[in-house]
């Protein structure tokens, strides 16, 4: 009696939580309008943006551009200088959009991705030069240009720690990579005060500092990887120029890509168009890499309860050490092969070649432990 009073309470239980599972999905919502139509900016033309205590527009707050994953980041050749979508376009990538949420926010178990809320129009996050694509890259980008520029996303090889991606150590995304959407971890926090505005991403916790105090840029010996940031208002739109970057992060996202120059400058402008809803604008100017400036648009928005934890990452983490190992994994498949008389294993770019590895950590180099690093 007692097992079977058990089991009617266990299945009682279960038609519970199954009962309040139900109750908790998620209402999704295909959007109609682009939410660059709906801001508030657009739909009241004398709209006040709202003000810091000391009278400055406010930015202040959690911002992601979650929002910005379903618009490309290029524009597809075939829209040529259109910057906006079709009716018939929008339904579609609203409706892909929709989809996506309820699959990430109702139907998964487990999703390693975030999601956003809104859908927006745009053709692609590049506005300039009008057709919305990256300029080619010079001849001294070219020239700079090497593997480890990719870090783990490349083919390697990898034989130190400077054939990793800042990325990859944990260390920083540069200051285009740390906004672009990438798989999670896109929130961004603003705080400000009457000399300056302080912006921190969640990916790798970095932080920036625009002073607005009038004082000069820092002087050109000094170099970081976010640069040296002053700025100043332009009516209600915060104009930031960032120089003194250093030439080992890229403009990708993440941060990952053929790296820019110690020339680059990036000037963002950020302007409160909605209470939730931030338009966002840098133009990148690096002669030494690319043939011409060029203008990104993003747009930050709040997101239903997000929050920013902790983006606990530290250099030391395995995949150095995983991607050490691996390459002494590769060499010596390389060598036992050419002693067989046999061709070496083809080095695969982005999947992990699984067969014949070994069963034990015999031929990884643990580099938090020291291992094999003299």
């Amino acid at each position: 009696m007692r097992r079977i009073a058990l089991i009617a309470a266990t299945t009682c239980l279960v038609t519970l939580v199954a009962g309040a599972l139900a109750r908790a999905q998620v209402p999704i919502v295909t959007d109609t309008i682009p939410a660059e139509d709906r801001a508030a900016a657009a739909v009241v033309p004398d709209w006040e943006v709202p003000r810091t205590s000391w009278g400055h527009p406010s930015l202040e707050g959690v911002w992601s551009t979650d929002d910005m994953r379903s618009v490309p980041r290029e524009r597809d050749e075939e829209f040529g200088t259109r910057d906006r979508l079709t009716p018939e376009e929008f339904a579609e990538r609203a409706a892909s959009d929709a989809e996506e949420r309820d699959r990430i926010l109702n139907r998964a178990a487990y999703s390693s991705n975030s999601v956003g809320s809104r859908t927006f129009g745009w053709t692609s996050q590049v506005i300039d030069p009008p057709n919305g694509r990256i300029p080619p890259m010079n001849e001294t980008g070219i020239a700079r240009a090497r593997p480890s520029d990719r870090g783990t996303y490349g083919p390697g090889p990898f034989d130190a720690f400077e054939d990793f991606h800042l990325y990859d150590r944990c260390i920083t995304r540069g200051i285009l990579g740390s906004k672009f959407a990438v798989v999670y971890g896109n929130g961004l926090r603003i705080v400000q005060n009457p000399d300056s505005v302080v912006i921190s991403y969640e990916m790798l916790a970095d932080t920036r500092i625009v002073r607005l105090d009038g004082r000069p840029h820092a002087e050109e010996s000094i170099r970081q990887y976010l640069g040296n940031s002053r700025g100043y208002w332009e009516g209600d739109t915060l104009v930031a120029e960032t120089r003194n970057l250093t030439n080992r992060t890229s403009i990708g996202g993440n941060g990952i890509g053929v790296r820019h120059s110690e020339a680059m400058t990036v000037t963002e402008r950020l302007t409160r168009v909605d209470p939730e809803m931030i338009e966002y604008t840098a133009t990148v100017d690096d002669p030494l890499t690319y043939t011409e400036p060029f203008t990104v648009r993003m747009m930050f928005t709040t997101q239903p309860g997000y929050e920013i934890f902790e983006y606990s990452c530290h250099e030391a983490n395995r995949a150095v050490s995983g991607g050490l190992g691996g390459e002494r994994n590769y060499e010596q498949r390389v060598a036992e092969a050419v002693a067989r008389g046999e061709t070496p294993p083809d080095r695969l770019p982005s999947q992990p070649r699984l067969d014949d590895l070994p069963e034990d950590e015999s031929v990884f180099i643990n580099i938090n432990r020291g291992d094999g690093v003299e």
